[in-house]
């Protein structure tokens, strides 16, 4: 036997026993749970849809007079504002505090924990009702050198502190609070290994800090961050103690007149809804973004799903 031959019998030697499943045919997995899972809830959806559509006491005719009335739109135009506004604030103020818990001075830092604790030991519609009546406690508003008699400025509280700016500084002292506990976590969560090794390499303090700690401490902050702003959004209609029209306060002061209470409220409901859906699609993108670096493959986003989920369909895969 030549040796050709012998490397021939050696090389088919460990195929020889080997089952051929080619012919073998392909069974897709079977989930029987789940799709008696998937039955009751959607028996559940379409009770729950079919009742909605079908109860004429929800008056959705009602509904959808009053969804795009002028007065509606000019109150959620003030929540979005209100939202705006307290919500960027509020957030650079608690940057500012987180950074202040996290100095090295007792002073800073005492100071930062006791805003904390007071803001946040306090409901928010004290906090409201304490900016609106803050004439009582000080007739007059004054800026100038402290213990002395030189102002630079003054005037009576109750021209400076209007409903807008006492739910102003109501909503942004109370989102500061709560803003710099969630950055001062996110900034701690940073690995402190990596700050060492960018201060050996001799990276500018600054440049360790918006280069190195930002980037990942975004991670940590957004999802946080996005919640208190959906919360701050919803949080807007407290201010109706105030007699501020905002979306709530509106739709109270139109059912009080046409007595159709539960259509109104549906209106506002409607609208919360939306507003905190598309900062929900936003919330998603924004964390994607920030995800880069962190994971080898990001995650498929809400469309990429749904072309994936009808291609295994198509395909006969289950």
């Amino acid at each position: 036997m030549s040796a050709a031959s012998s490397l021939a019998g050696v090389a088919k030697a460990p195929t020889a026993g080997r089952p051929d499943y080619a012919s073998y045919a392909v069974v897709p997995a079977r989930h029987p749970w789940r799709w008696a899972g998937t039955a009751v809830v959607a028996l559940a959806a379409a009770a729950i849809a079919w009742s909605l559509m079908t109860n004429p006491r929800w008056e959705w005719g009602v509904v959808a007079q009053w969804f795009t009335a002028q007065s509606v739109i000019t109150g959620l135009a003030e929540t979005l504002k209100l939202t705006v506004i307290a919500g960027t604030l509020g957030f650079l103020l608690g940057f500012v505090l987180a950074l202040m818990r996290l100095s090295s001075s007792p002073l800073l830092v005492g100071v930062a924990w006791t805003f904390s604790w007071i803001f946040r030991s306090t409901p928010l519609l004290v906090q409201l009702l304490l900016w609106y009546n803050l004439g009582y406690l000080y007739e007059k508003i004054s800026l100038g050198i402290p213990f002395t008699d030189v102002r630079f400025f003054e005037a009576p509280t109750t021209s400076l502190i209007s409903q807008f700016a006492a739910a102003i500084l109501g909503l942004t002292l109370n989102q500061a609070a709560y803003s710099a506990e969630i950055i001062r976590g996110g900034i701690l969560s940073v690995d402190h290994g990596q700050l060492e090794a960018a201060a050996a390499l001799g990276i500018p303090a600054w440049r360790r800090s918006t280069r190195i700690v930002l980037p990942q401490a975004m991670r940590a902050i957004l999802p946080t961050a996005f919640n208190e702003i959906i919360g701050l959004v919803k949080g807007t209609s407290i201010v109706y103690v105030l007699a501020y029209s905002e979306l709530f306060y509106t739709v109270q002061v139109i059912y009080n007149r046409t007595q159709q209470v539960l259509p109104l409220l549906l209106v506002a409901t409607v609208w919360y809804v939306v507003i905190t859906s598309v900062l929900s699609v936003a919330q998603y993108y924004i964390e994607l973004h920030f995800a880069k670096g962190a994971v080898r493959t990001l995650p498929p986003t809400p469309l990429q799903r749904v072309r994936a989920f009808r291609s295994l369909h198509a395909r006969g895969i289950r």
